[in-house]
Formats: C-alpha cells, structure tokens, sequence
C-alpha cells in the first residue's frame, strides 16, 4: 500500500513540475520573444536560471523545480 501511494505522489509532482516548467515558458516569453526560435537546450537553460533567480515560486513550487537539471527541463519541455 505505502508503494503504490508513492508511486502516485510521484506521479502527481510530475504533472505538477510538468504544469510549472509550462507557466514558466509563458512567463519567460513575455520578455523574450524570440523563445520560438531557440533550441530546447537554451530555452531550459533560461528556465533553470530563472527558477533560480527571478520566478517568483512557493516553498513548495520551488522544491519541485530547484532539483532539475537542464536536461530534466530539456525532458519536460519535450513532452509539452
């Protein structure tokens, strides 16, 4: 019982780091246009540099991002 509650509290802070990292884009992309045009390595590395400066993130919104790697982003941004 206790394996699968973790497997669906893992599941559930997928969807929500999925639903962060897309707010995020949006936000980022109101400043910078030309987000369309950049590889997916530099839009994650934008998005990693900006959950660890501007975003303005919960406790726990930031526990769920702060861990990311770029390449974790680079994932999440491909299965948007």
């Amino acid at each position: 019982m206790q394996q699968v509650l973790r497997e669906k509290r893992i599941d559930l802070d997928s969807v929500k780091r999925k639903k962060l990292i897309e707010r995020l884009l949006l936000e980022i992309s109101r400043s910078h246009g030309d987000l369309y045009y950049q590889s997916t390595s530099t839009i994650a590395l934008q998005i990693k540099d900006y959950i660890q400066g501007d975003a303005k993130l919960n406790t726990e919104e930031r526990a769920l991002l702060e861990p990311l790697s770029q390449t974790d982003i680079e994932v999440l941004l491909s299965l948007h």
